[in-house]
């Protein structure tokens, strides 16, 4: 039985109601240790114990809480245990953290659902009704402390009955600051694509379900934003989305009714019934069943994932419940930029996609896309943390000076630091257009002003070329470049409440590397004020540079050039060369022999782009990660057993400073089992089986117990269970990431961890 520390943030109504005993009398019976505290924001937990104790404890808080008690949120992670000798029940903090943090928005809860749907009540299908327990926080604050004059609710006047709800401590709606009914408080209503008005309140609603059921394309704006929505079991009103938004297979998420209608769609078990069912309501990433007959192809092609969720705002629940069948509800924008949240704006860059909008009048402050959530070796892993989880803070294990991170140019995010918090934006996402760009500015901006920030250090990817590292070296202030990389570790060791030292393994697509080429399958040595570069990925040449991210079959000739200069005449017949022309495969040649638009990278997801290229499961990446995903895909349906190829290290003293991978003898074999028609299955399984094999001898090689594992390879949830079951099986201690992603969603952390240990 391992021992863990077991840190929980409760939201709700457990302040004044007897939660704090009740935790210590569970704590107690269960042999944990730890503390419980209260503060203005919420009950915070530490535990320590067996992980059996711990998992009971968790699953115990909800079931036997107080009878007066209400949980709107339970965030949790995992620690290292800190030696607490007992459990206690510690003094409640001072009331001035009431202004500290901006609180994430929160999922319908089952007291206003059974109000909305409740005939008799005055809020009877009012799709804003919310209470202290649900509805919207970060999305609507301008300014801390969070009170309706600094929300963008203070344009509606609550009623006399509003307002007395507002003012009276028995009731759910005490302070509650979005609080608004159908007589004081905002409304929604139908246009057509030139902005007239249809219709109004519910009627509007009506009307959109019926435009819905005849295949129209509905522009709807929610809590954080736009979305766009069709019918989920019309493959001509899927297709027609798909063509009009330009997103050739990138699988789109769907909203369905209730758990009844995911349990015809997907397999889900009892943790991921609770990431469909909690607060933060997120698209949960499930296998697929056999017979999804009635839903649309076109939604994940060539996927066995959904990425599903429910309902999670009265206007959502209304709408699917009147339509009782799934709609796509995709973020209402165009490639790469942020998601629309102004009714003009969205008329504007919505026009040619959607035929209607449903709009409302309550102005969103901060756009916030829907997270993504997948569970992988039994936890869950945010994939995109925005709704639900931002902006809540990550904890540093010290006091920082004041500073600010810019991130990196994909999935990007903002942090800033102040004390021992770092609070990192929503999802901004990639800063390809001059939205984005401006998105990062904003928010930045918005995040500094709002927790005053003196933003005099300013931390940055080393890529001279990024969008956010042009912007960071465009603001006042001291400059830090941190290399890609180094960010991942520093996050996921954040992430964690780690110091150094550890071993650090970040694999990903592409990072500007200290020695000019691209990094992305690294290993690092951290210790307190120091990070060495270990070990990395055999270096190969990428073929037209950035083109060779989008097409895959460039990294496999790329490593078979690297293997073999005369791969394009021995390898002719492979696939990769089928992609091209035969002028094409000599202006190839050439670029490589002459090393013309050619870099070389060490990255562990060009190694995938290779093999699933090899191996004929992709050759063009129509999104980020597709052939990567598809190879993972591959892997999960081979039953043969747990088969490694050949792959060396040279531990030589002589390479001491820097061990290379070698995964030339791996794709030999890899060759030598496509020639032999050995099942794709069977090699995606071996090849992975190969990497984790790779990981687990450097771990053993480098002096470290602790092993923390970073980067978008990471979200690979093939490779990350049998890494961390190998590890773990080994003695490691394995560290991966639970509060922000493993992607580069989670760098502007990495980023402000680093310039404060380096």
């Amino acid at each position: 039985m391992q021992r863990l520390r077991l840190k929980i943030h409760i939201q709700g109504a457990v302040q004044g109601v007897g939660f704090r005993p009740y935790i210590w009398r569970l704590a107690t019976q269960l042999n944990l240790t730890g503390w419980v505290r209260n503060t203005s924001i919420g009950v915070f937990i530490e535990a320590e114990g067996e992980d059996a104790a711990l998992e009971k404890f968790l699953t115990l808080i909800p079931v036997e809480k107080p009878p007066m008690s209400r949980i709107y949120s339970l965030k949790h992670f995992y620690l290292d245990p800190l030696g607490y000798e007992d459990f206690q029940i510690d003094k409640s903090s001072k009331a001035s953290e009431a202004t500290a943090w901006m609180l994430p928005d929160i999922a319908t809860c089952p007291d206003c659902l059974a109000e909305l749907f409740d005939p008799q009540n005055q809020r009877y299908l009012y799709p804003f009704i919310n209470c202290t327990h649900c509805g919207p926080r970060f999305s609507i604050i301008e300014a801390l402390p969070y009170d309706r004059h600094n929300t963008s609710m203070k344009i509606f006047n609550m009623c006399p009955d509003c307002q007395a709800e507002y003012e009276a401590p028995t009731n759910r709606r005490f302070h509650a600051q979005p609080n608004a009914c159908p007589v004081c408080g905002p409304n929604v209503e139908l246009w057509d694509a030139t902005g007239n008005v249809k219709h109004r309140d519910v009627v509007a609603i009506q009307q959109t379900v019926q435009f819905i059921r005849e295949g129209f394309i509905i522009a709807l704006k929610g809590l954080g934003g736009f979305h766009l929505i069709v019918d989920a079991t019309s493959d001509d009103a899927v297709s027609r989305l798909r063509q009009k938004k330009a997103r050739e297979e990138k699988p789109f998420a769907i909203m369905a009714p209730d758990l009844k209608s995911i349990d015809r769609y997907c397999e889900f078990s009892k943790q991921e019934r609770g990431l469909l069912e909690s607060p933060e309501s997120p698209i949960v990433l499930l296998q697929k069943k056999n017979c999804v007959a009635d839903l649309s192809s076109s939604i994940a092609p060539n996927n066995p994932m959904l990425g599903i969720m429910l309902p999670y705002t009265p206007l959502h629940h209304i709408l699917l419940r009147l339509l009782e069948s799934p709609i796509v509800a995709t973020s209402g924008n165009l490639a790469d930029e942020t998601i629309c949240i102004d009714n003009s704006e969205a008329l504007s860059r919505l026009g040619d996609i959607a035929d209607y909008f449903l709009v409302h009048n309550r102005p969103i402050v901060h756009h916030l896309d829907d997270s993504i959530v997948r569970i992988m070796a039994d936890r869950p892993v945010i994939l995109r943390r925005a709704r639900g989880y931002a902006p809540l803070p990550v904890m540093l294990n010290h006091d920082v000076t004041p500073c600010v991170a810019v991130g990196g140019h994909l999935k990007n995010t903002i942090a800033v630091a102040k004390g021992r918090h770092v609070y990192i934006s929503q999802h901004i996402g990639d800063l390809e257009t001059e939205n984005s760009i401006t998105t990062l500015q904003h928010t930045l901006d918005d995040f500094t002003a709002i927790y005053k920030v003196d933003s005099q250090r300013v931390a940055h990817d080393a890529h001279p070329d990024y969008a956010s590292t042009r912007y960071a070296l465009s603001r006042d202030g001291e400059k830090h470049a941190i290399q890609h990389h180094i960010a991942h570790v520093y996050s996921c060791l954040a992430d964690n409440e780690l110091e150094p030292p550890a071993l650090g393994v970040a694999w990903d697509g592409t990072g500007y590397g200290e020695d000019g080429t691209i990094w992305g399958g690294e290993f690092f040595l951290l210790d307190q004020q120091r990070v060495r570069r270990l070990a990395h990925v055999r270096t190969f040449p990428l073929v037209g540079g950035e083109q060779a991210i989008k097409q895959p079959f460039r990294s496999a000739i790329g490593l078979l050039y690297e293997m073999a200069p005369d791969a394009f005449q021995r390898y002719h017949d492979m696939p990769p060369f089928q992609q091209l022309a035969k002028a094409e495969n000599r202006t190839l040649e050439k670029m490589l022999e002459k090393r013309i638009n050619t870099v070389r990278t060490s990255s562990a997801g060009r190694l995938f782009d290779a093999v699933a290229s090899l191996l004929d499961i992709q050759h063009i990446n129509y999104y980020e990660g597709q052939a990567p995903m598809l190879l993972e895909f591959a892997a999960w349906k081979d039953m043969s057993g747990p088969k490694i190829y050949p792959c060396c290290i040279d531990f030589s003293p002589a390479n001491a400073a820097m061990w290379s991978l070698n995964w030339q003898p791996m794709i030999e074999s890899i060759l030598l089992d496509i020639k032999n028609n050995v099942k794709a299955s069977v090699i995606a399984a071996a090849f992975h089986n190969t990497l984790v094999h790779l990981v687990l001898t450097v771990a053993k090689h480098s002096g470290q117990k602790r092993i923390v594992l970073s980067g978008g390879t990471f979200q690979n949830k093939y490779l990350v269970e049998k890494t961390v079951a190998t590890l773990s099986a080994a003695g490691f201690d394995v560290y991966r990431h639970q509060q922000v992603p493993p992607n580069d969603g989670g760098i502007a952390l990495g980023q402000i961890a680093a310039i404060n240990h380096l």
